[in-house]
């Protein structure tokens, strides 16, 4: 029987009406269906252990039983209001017991949004304008975040350099870059610019992890320019530890952003800090002049309310940090074995939650040193191992909850196939 190929027609119809034929994240090569447990689909039928897993917000699996019957039970109720709604105060009060650094929060609907209004909080808190990210740092798509966070040119720091089009010049004036790990570099532009008001940085940049002491570092320099630290626990909250990276290094900042898993796979995410930072939100306090301005159509909602309630219900189980460190350890040993055996320069960097290979035998330690030697051999890695059934992005493998004995083994195999392509490649 002829086999009609569907993904190829989707991506046909994707190509005419798409920019670039997608969404502008994910390969548009690739078009999925539907997802189960630890495992996705293609339109054609190609079926792959997910370790995108959304690019992080599935930490529980697609189609978790708990979180489709909190959803169900909401839906007849209502899917949006643009009011306050119970559920999405009691998952403010949730966040709140589990991130240090939160005495209040805020919702948006993106993470983008929240690291947005974070860098602006900031800014109305201290009166300053100036913020000092660290180079390769992700932290959304406004004209601040997109500046040094993937260069092509190395310029001498602090010099910001746009990632995109479209950004005024004059918004590069008001960032300074540093390197990240690098605390004599951020001590030095302390010293020199008293207009700073934050220091915004990702606790695990990326996969790139900090050295021992060094956000600790940061939050002592901050305190003492009288600076604010902003953590974007986008990625790393309720990932890395039940508190986020807070909880897991020990340092806790003066603002945060979360997104991802608080939505439980629903467009939700959120920035917050003390009570006395987030008062610019609330005009009856700080005054016209004082004011943030923030709304948003969706912030809140019930639907993505009652996903993340129930996400992280489940997240607060006893052992299932030590099961997802588990999967992520075993996940990391399969491949740095059979790399190490088969003679192949690699660094696994990240944490076991998160993380990924460099082909390289210099250590991973800021932007300018975590690449790879030979970027062809991880493009023919990454190939082979989607053409076995894994399903990862070409920089990050996010272990999930849903991960299975069966889908390690098969990830064992595709893991040994793709290091026989590396070597038949030369």
């Amino acid at each position: 029987m002829l086999k009609i190929n569907t993904q190829s027609e989707w991506i046909a119809r994707a190509n005419a009406v798409l920019p670039a034929g997608g969404f502008g994240n994910f390969d548009p090569g690739i078009i999925i269906a539907r997802g189960e447990g630890s495992r996705v689909w293609d339109e054609d039928g190609n079926e792959y252990v997910d370790y995108l897993i959304g690019s992080g917000p599935m930490l529980l699996g697609h189609g978790h039983p708990e979180v489709m019957e909190a959803v169900l039970e909401q839906l007849p109720k209502g899917m949006t209001f643009f009011a306050n709604n119970a559920k999405g105060i009691e998952l403010a009060e949730a966040i709140i017991d589990a991130v240090p650094c939160c005495e209040q929060v805020r919702f948006v609907a993106s993470g983008g949004e929240a690291d947005m209004y974070a860098i602006r909080l900031a800014r109305a808190y201290t009166g300053r304008d100036k913020i000092l990210k660290f180079e390769g740092g992700y932290h959304g798509m406004s004209a601040e975040a997109q500046m040094s966070l993937a260069p092509s040119r190395q310029v001498n720091f602090p010099q910001a350099v746009p990632d995109s089009a479209g950004i005024p010049a004059g918004v590069a004036e008001q960032m300074l870059i540093a390197p990240f790990n690098d605390l004599d570099a951020v001590a030095a532009l302390l010293g020199e610019h008293d207009d700073i008001a934050a220091i915004m940085v990702e606790p695990l940049q990326r996969i790139i992890p900090p050295l021992p002491g060094y956000l600790q570092g940061l939050r002592d320099l901050c305190d003492k320019h009288n600076v604010l630290l902003i953590f974007d626990e986008i990625v790393t909250g309720f990932r890395l530890a039940y508190g986020g990276a807070q909880e897991r290094y020990g340092v806790t900042p003066d603002i945060c952003t979360m997104g991802k898993i608080i939505g439980g796979g629903f467009p939700l995410a959120a920035l917050g800090a003390s009570a006395e930072i987030m008062k610019h939100f609330d005009k009856d306090q700080v005054g016209e002049g004082g004011w943030l301005m923030q709304l948003g159509t969706l912030s809140g909602n019930p639907v993505a309310s009652v996903a993340g309630l129930k996400t992280m219900e489940v997240l607060r189980r006893d052992g299932v940090y030590d099961q997802l460190r588990a999967t992520g350890a075993a996940l990391q040993k399969m491949q740095t074995d059979a790399l190490t055996d088969a003679g192949i320069p690699h660094q696994i960097c990240g944490d076991e939650t998160l993380f990924d290979i460099y082909f390289t035998d210099s250590p991973c330690r800021d932007y300018r040193s975590a690449r790879h030697d030979d970027p062809q051999r991880n493009a023919l890695y990454n190939n082979s191992l989607r053409a076995s059934g894994v399903f990862k992005s070409p920089g990050k493998l996010y272990p999930s909850l849903a991960v299975t004995d069966a889908d390690l083994e098969l990830t064992r195999d595709a893991v040994r196939k793709a290091v026989e392509v590396i070597l038949r490649a030369g």
